[in-house]
């Protein structure tokens, strides 16, 4: 009867143990459920979108307030047109801001961080931000450094 019930409590631990695996697992990779709550879009275009992946993060003051819901090719401005799903609750992102996509760490995933702006008027749901910086690109830095440019 011993054998038995250290068996039974030893699956028990191994079942939890893989339960938080899969749990991290999804948290990290991004594949979580996402929240229910009110989003707005906005949209940034940029030159170079570098590494920007749908699900990827947008920041403002190092606070995650939304993310990013697709990258595509404006066709007419021949631009990487972003879409961002911002957090109902950050509904007065100054009108003068600019996206800016950061890296986290050297060789990090990519993110947009929203540098505020002072205007009084806000950007309102469907709005394009104005100023954008594109993602550096780290080949043509060290080509550029390379040949003396």
């Amino acid at each position: 009867m011993g054998n038995r019930t250290i068996e039974i409590v030893v699956g028990l631990f191994m079942i939890a143990g893989l339960a938080a695996v899969l749990f991290l697992a999804l948290q990290v990779s991004g594949l979580s459920p996402q929240s229910g709550g009110d989003r707005y879009t906005l949209y940034a275009n940029f030159n170079d979108s570098g590494g920007l992946s749908p699900r990827g993060r947008v920041s403002m003051a190092g606070v995650t307030v939304g993310t990013i819901e697709s990258v595509t090719l404006d066709k007419e401005a021949f631009q990487a047109r972003v879409s961002l799903s911002i957090d109902a609750d950050v509904d007065n992102i100054p009108a003068d801001s600019a996206a800016v996509i950061r890296t986290s760490g050297l060789l990090g995933d990519q993110y947009i961080d929203i540098s505020v702006g002072g205007d009084m008027e806000s950007l309102q749901p469907g709005d394009t931000f104005y100023s954008t910086q594109s993602a550096m690109n780290l080949e043509r830095l060290i080509g550029n450094f390379a040949s003396g440019r």
